[in-house]
């Protein structure tokens, strides 16, 4: 025969409406659930719960009574659907007798005959009774302010289920898992259960239905808090891309736009660019969901920040902006800490699958200058990736010219054309190319002079002489002409900034 002891009705106390008043609180045995007077007692069967029939507060001495009667029968309790004050007496009776005592104000004896019935006799149903039960609390909990909703409907969940219910952190999480978290398309973690050590009935599978409907609930709660939390910073973001990007006859407008939203462009601002790239296949592009990801994660690092902070999106590239006032130092160490933690958060989402390089700008104040450190650290993240520093960090203090040439060669376009005019001396082995790039550069730069050159490269000008004879012969162009002078100049200064960088 199917039985439970007092303790499983007393941990879902909330959910059938009981008090307990006296009496033990665990142990004992209810096997039926029977609606009688107090006074009739005695033909009942060993661990009936009687529920007494009453419509008023018996008496102390009725109470008595039904007590001596119901520990002489090794009765399972007696339930009032009432609230009545219980006599000392009949606390000591119910505690001697091992009888509990509990009250139901307000409730009908024959509901709570049919609910305990179903915990009794059938587990299915007390199951599906507790998964109601359970989302209608969880609802009511989310209904809440935003900032407390996802622990006020997880507090609920455990209270109303018999257990703790909480949300374990994994941003790996797979759609298809039942118990799955997410915020919006930005996978956060799963549901678990643990029942608790006085209520193991029912309550595990109660949680195996209701887990997937709470996990639903807590997603669509997180989505609101980080709704309500970001959604200034977001705005910002938006913005701040556009301002990166735009023509400069847009910048000024760009500019009062922000000013309005309260973003300070008058603060000093550094920018670092993150390129992902999937080393498999260079020409595919990261997943929206990475970058959804590593939005929300960015913006929880930026809490525990000082500095004002944005995240923002251009094409498949990210864009993470520190801005403070001017002058304080190690702006760019700063900028390297969270850039860092947001890349190695990028290589966890991607199972490693997609490398993070980052391009690190200088300090730059206003609106020309933010969009100069976005430049800066796109070129040097452009630069890594196209010689083969992929998934590194590189601050470049791109000046002058070495800016120009940078920017020259993250242009594949450009870099392509410029390896070109050069390739004829690649037919050497590479230390021999080399030589040769650093004697035609050098012997370019002194105006095709072999004694100013011989001094730079300390060479006898007949052995500079000598040398571009033969770089002469293979380039096959007229080194006296200007325009071919500096088109070969720079690609000998874009060949040798490549072999900086590698």
């Amino acid at each position: 025969m199917a039985h439970i002891g007092i303790e499983h009705l007393l941990h879902q106390s909330e959910r059938l409406g009981v008090e307990h008043v006296a009496g033990p609180r665990t142990g004992g045995r209810i096997s039926r659930v029977e609606i009688a007077d107090a006074g009739d007692l005695g033909g009942l069967a060993a661990g009936t719960l009687v529920i007494l029939d009453v419509a008023e507060p018996p008496s102390a001495y009725r109470v008595d009574i039904a007590l001596r009667q119901a520990g002489a029968r090794g009765l399972g309790g007696l339930l009032l659907p009432l609230r009545a004050p219980l006599a000392l007496t009949s606390q000591d009776l119910a505690e001697r007798g091992g009888v509990p005592v509990l009250q139901a104000p307000g409730r009908k004896a024959s509901d709570l005959a049919v609910a305990i019935d179903r915990m009794v006799n059938s587990q299915a149903s007390d199951v599906l009774t507790r998964v109601h039960f359970a989302m209608e609390r969880v609802r009511a909990a989310a209904e809440g302010p935003a900032e407390d909703a996802v622990d006020a409907v997880l507090a609920a969940a455990g209270a109303a289920l018999g257990g703790t219910v909480a949300l374990t952190p994994d941003p790996r999480v797979g759609w298809a898992e039942e118990t799955g978290v997410f915020i919006g398309e930005v996978p956060r973690g799963r549901l678990v259960f643990e029942p608790s050590g006085e209520d193991g009935y029912a309550g595990g599978d109660a949680a195996a239905l209701a887990l997937p409907g709470i996990a639903s609930v807590v997603s669509k709660a997180l989505l609101r808090e980080v709704q309500q939390r970001f959604a200034p910073r977001q705005t910002s973001a938006e913005l701040i891309a556009q301002l990166v990007v735009a023509e400069p006859s847009r910048v000024d407008a760009l500019s009062d736009q922000a000013f309005r939203l309260g973003f300070p462009l008058q603060l000093s601002h550094v920018v670092a660019w993150l390129e992902f790239t999937d080393p498999g296949d260079t020409d595919h592009h990261p997943p929206r969901a990475l970058q959804s990801a590593l939005e929300l994660h960015a913006f929880e690092l930026f809490e525990n920040r000082d500095e004002l902070w944005h995240i923002a999106f251009i094409r498949d590239d990210a864009l993470i902006i520190s801005s403070e006032g001017p002058g304080r130092g190690d702006h760019q160490r700063r900028l390297r800490e969270v850039a860092a933690g947001i890349a190695d958060h990028a290589q966890t989402l991607a199972g490693g699958r997609w490398e993070s390089t980052v391009g690190m700008g200088t300090p730059q104040v206003g609106a020309t200058g933010l969009r100069q450190s976005a430049a800066e650290a796109r070129i040097a993240a452009e630069t890594a990736v196209a010689s083969g520093r992929v998934g590194h960090i590189v601050a470049t203090d791109v000046t002058g010219l070495r800016r120009v040439l940078l920017d020259f060669y993250a242009s594949p376009t450009s870099r392509k054309l410029l390896e070109d005019l050069l390739r004829p001396l690649d037919s050497e082995d590479p230390h021999k190319a080399e030589t040769a790039v650093r004697t035609l550069l050098a012997y370019l730069s002194n105006r095709n002079s072999p004694a100013r050159a011989g001094r730079e490269l300390l060479l006898h000008p007949n052995a500079v002489t000598y040398r571009m004879r033969k770089i002469e012969k293979a380039l096959q162009l007229d080194l006296e002409d200007p325009d071919t002078r500096f088109a070969v100049e720079l690609a000998c200064r874009v060949r040798l900034l490549s072999a900086e960088t590698r």
